[in-house]
This record gives structure tokens, sequence and C-alpha cells, in this order.
């Protein structure tokens, strides 16, 4: 028999809309033959799942939803979570499944939660030595001076939400006069806000992912684009130069390789996540750890399992038997 898996998108932020692409790249990748999958929607206004071009409420109590005409109940057996950002990929989806005893593709509540907050996760790895920019939290109750960030940090800054995206009103400041609209624009998208001091030096990103005797770090990826940063418009709207496999010397690919695996213990992954750098004077930095990275079909995930030989669907269909076995 077939286990019902459901393709969990959607969320409470501007991140929604690509989440939505992230939802349809997934599904693309899925073995049908293997899995019924099924498109559930979570939205503030409610819980769905599209059958068909049919809507149907998601019944919360067990994840599950009814056929009106038939009265047929689908359980869902396993979660493939594509939220980027509340409540997919802080740990609030992930506790209510484990409450449920559901099975999911990422990290658990916990590891979720702490990679969410930027600001926290940089500073728990900086004690293990991982580099990090310098930073400044702010809170909606903080009482802060912005020239006093200014001479903390330097200019250029970026400003970002810091328990959101880094797509959505994340700004690379230049100035001072800018810094304050800056701010107030993070604070529009999320809670609290993380300032940062600008690195120089070339990006690149690294997923990997691990299961029961077995460990995957995929080849690199280099990000170059004309644009101020790798913002929405060069994420999603082409803008940008991605070069799989990342044209850097083999020893910097294997020190970026082998820094990945050490934070994907660290922080306690599961399933496939993606750290993201920059390379500066010969030192990778640490930008930010990625636990639902982007998966459509030109997403840094599938071209890197492409670049490594390996087949997206059947790395998708192995993480998530792994799964069940756990469970």
């Amino acid at each position: 028999m077939k286990r019902n898996v459901a393709i969990v998108w959607g969320g409470y932020t501007s991140e929604i809309v690509i989440s939505a692409k992230s939802m349809a790249g997934i599904y693309s990748f899925l073995d049908k033959d293997k899995y019924n999958v099924y498109k559930v929607k979570i939205v503030k206004e409610g819980w769905t799942v599209d059958v068909d071009g049919n809507t149907y409420p998601v019944d919360k109590n067990d994840f599950s939803f009814t056929y009106p005409n038939t009265g047929e109940k689908v359980v869902f057996d396993f979660a493939y979570i594509t939220i980027h950002g509340t409540p997919g990929e802080d740990g609030r989806m992930q506790g209510y499944l484990d409450m449920l005893s559901v099975p999911y593709s990422t990290c658990g509540m916990m590891a979720s939660s702490l990679t969410m907050n930027k600001f926290v996760c940089n500073n728990y790895l900086k004690n293990f030595g991982v580099k990090v920019a310098q930073s400044v939290y702010l809170s909606k109750e903080t009482k802060y001076n912005i020239g006093d960030i200014a001479d903390k940090l330097g200019f250029p800054m970026f400003v970002k939400p810091n328990t959101g995206g880094s797509s959505f009103a994340t700004t690379k400041v230049k100035t001072i006069g800018q810094l304050q609209k800056a701010i107030d624009m993070a604070f529009a998208e999320t809670p609290d806000v993380i300032v940062e001091s600008f690195i120089s030096g070339r990006e690149v990103t690294c997923g990997c992912y691990k299961i029961k005797d077995k460990e995957v770090v995929f080849p690199l990826t280099e990000v170059v684009t004309t644009n101020e940063f790798f913002d929405y418009n060069a994420k999603y709207e082409g803008q940008v130069e991605e070069i799989t496999p990342a044209r850097i010397s083999d020893g910097m690919t294997e020190r970026i390789q082998k820094l990945t695996r050490m934070i994907y213990g660290l922080v306690g992954a599961k399933g496939i996540i993606r750290a993201d750098f920059i390379i500066s004077e010969d030192t990778p930095y640490l930008l930010e750890v990625n636990t639902t990275p982007g998966m459509t079909q030109t997403s840094f995930i599938p071209q890197q399992v492409a670049a490594a030989g390996l087949n997206i669907t059947e790395v998708l269909a192995e993480i998530i038997e792994n799964e069940f076995k756990e469970n």
C-alpha cells in the first residue's frame, strides 16, 4: 500500500510565494508510483488540502482530511515541510507533528528553532570556531542608537529580519541615513532584527544530509550576481549566475564541506540542510544555516544533487524511507 505524503507549504510571512515554488518543485520530484502525494497549504486562515482542483479542510486532530461525498478519510503518513519561515521552519510545525508521531522531512523542533534565529544560531556556532560576521540584535523592546550601531559595524552593513528568510526586507545599508528605514522595514516582517557587518568575498553554498550510516555532502555552488546582494530577484527572477561546482580550490571546497558536516551535527540537523558562506581572504564565514532550503527545479539543492551524479527523486525517497525506519 502506498503511503500518503503531504507536501506542507504556505506559512505566515512574505516567504509564502517562495514556499509555493518549492512545493511545485517537490511535487515534481516525488515518486508518484511510490507515494500518494498531496499539497497541504497552511496559512493563518486555515489548513487545506488541494486534490484535483478541489479544496478540503485538514483535520488538525490527526492530520487528515475527508472526502465529503464518500466519507473516505485520508490520514497523512509523512510531512515534507517546505514552509520558509514560521510555522514550518521555526519548530512549531515540527512540535505538532511530534505530538501526533507523524514523521517529517526537516530538523526537529529544537534544531529548527535554533537555526531559524540567525543571531542565536551564529553566536552558538561561533563558540565552536565557526567564523561569522559581527552583529547587533534588536527586539521591538530594545533601546538602540543608530549611531552606536554604525560605529560598531561600519558601512556597508546588512539589516535582516532575524527570524525570517533573507529574501524579503533584507537591506544592504551604505549610509547612516538609510539605517533606520531598513530597520523599520525588517521589523515589519518579524519581531526581531539582526544587523550584520559586511564581509566582502565570494559567496558559496553547500548542501548536506545524513541518514543512518550514511553522510552525503554535495558539491558547492558559487553565487555570482550583479545585484547588491543575493536578494529575491537574484534568487527567483534569474538575476544571478549559479556555478556548480564552485570555482574554488579543492582544498577550500573540502574545508567548507567539512565545516558544513560539523555544523549539521552541532545544530542537531535532520534531512537536507544548506549552509551559506562568504569566502574572504581565504577564510570561510558562515552567513546562515537553512533547514528548509528552496526546492524549485533550479534551486541550489537540485543543482548540487545533479552535480553529485545523484537523482533527486531517489534522494528524497531515501530521506522519507529513513524517517519511517527511525519512527
